[in-house]
């Protein structure tokens, strides 16, 4: 299938989007993480755009996308949320399965609180919604700078997006590095750090991550009452979001199927083909 490369004016923004598949199929909406952009699922899309709709949008302030300036728009989550929920209704998109990760799925949980109706179901691969997926003190550096916004505590978090951060970001887990593509953090380079209004922009968005862990236990209340059909597909050996992670899905879901794979934060790059597999049935199923 042809994966096509678009764009859309939502809320007064050009928002960039890869779409897949017959425009009648069922639809999944893939939700990318940081410090990645669409990119991430460039292999994934054709995976599932013979049976299923795909649509994998850029975020405000990443990839192709606008990057507007820090002083004229608020990097939050809310807003990250306000902007797909923007391009799924232009879409006209009412019904659809979420696919998240990382960043994904605090944009894809505040897309199901305001429209639960309209979820069919989640895959989340290495997307957090409980405290026990974050692994030591790995999420502190995020959590001291959204308590003071010093360039002291901005340091550790610019090196996060230097071009070694994000070598490690992508390889940290894998059994054999050598699988994974060199343009993944080549491309999040310039998605995320290539210019300083990208890094402003992921500076503000790391100082706003308290706010979703502040949401979990109105997304726990969500999975309780509606329980969503959700697959967690996870890099077991993810040094961000670890596999307590995935599998405290299930005290909310008793249902949810989890599958912990060898691999590590960004599991499509190495593991692409036993991602495909589980998702695949789980969506027919499902969707």
């Amino acid at each position: 299938m042809v994966t096509h490369h678009r764009y859309a004016e939502v809320l007064g923004r050009r928002l960039f989007y890869r779409e897949s598949g017959p425009v009648n199929a069922p639809a999944v909406v893939l939700l990318h993480g940081t410090p990645a952009s669409s990119h991430m699922y460039r292999n994934l899309i054709p995976a599932l755009a013979d049976r299923y709709r795909v649509i994998a949008p850029d975020y405000p302030g990443f990839g192709h996308s606008d990057v507007p300036v820090a002083d004229d728009f608020e990097y939050t989550f809310d807003a990250l949320a306000d902007h797909v929920d923007a391009l799924l209704d232009h879409l006209g998109l009412d019904r659809y399965a979420l696919y998240v990760q990382d960043y994904g799925a605090p944009v894809g949980w505040r897309l199901a609180l305001r429209h639960p109706e309209r979820i069919a179901a989640v895959v989340t691969q290495n997307g957090n919604a409980y405290v026990e997926g974050f692994v030591g003190d790995a999420m502190e550096p995020l959590f001291a700078y959204g308590r003071d916004r010093s360039a002291a505590n901005a340091e550790p978090l610019r090196g996060l997006i230097s071009p070694d951060g994000l070598e490690w970001q992508f390889t940290h887990g894998v059994s054999d590095p050598t699988v994974v593509d060199p343009d993944a953090w080549a491309t999040a380079l310039h998605s995320v750090a290539s210019t300083p209004e990208r890094v402003d922009a992921q500076l503000a968005l790391f100082a706003d991550y308290v706010s979703n862990v502040e949401l979990y236990p109105t997304v726990h209340e969500y999975f309780r009452t509606s329980r969503v059909p959700l697959l967690a597909a996870w890099g077991r050996h993810d040094q961000i979001f670890g596999p307590d992670g995935a599998r405290a899905f299930t005290r909310d879901l008793p249902d949810a199927e989890v599958h912990l794979l060898d691999g590590g934060h960004f599991l499509l790059e190495s593991r692409l083909d036993e991602v495909v597999a589980l998702v695949r049935p789980f969506l027919a199923e499902h969707l």
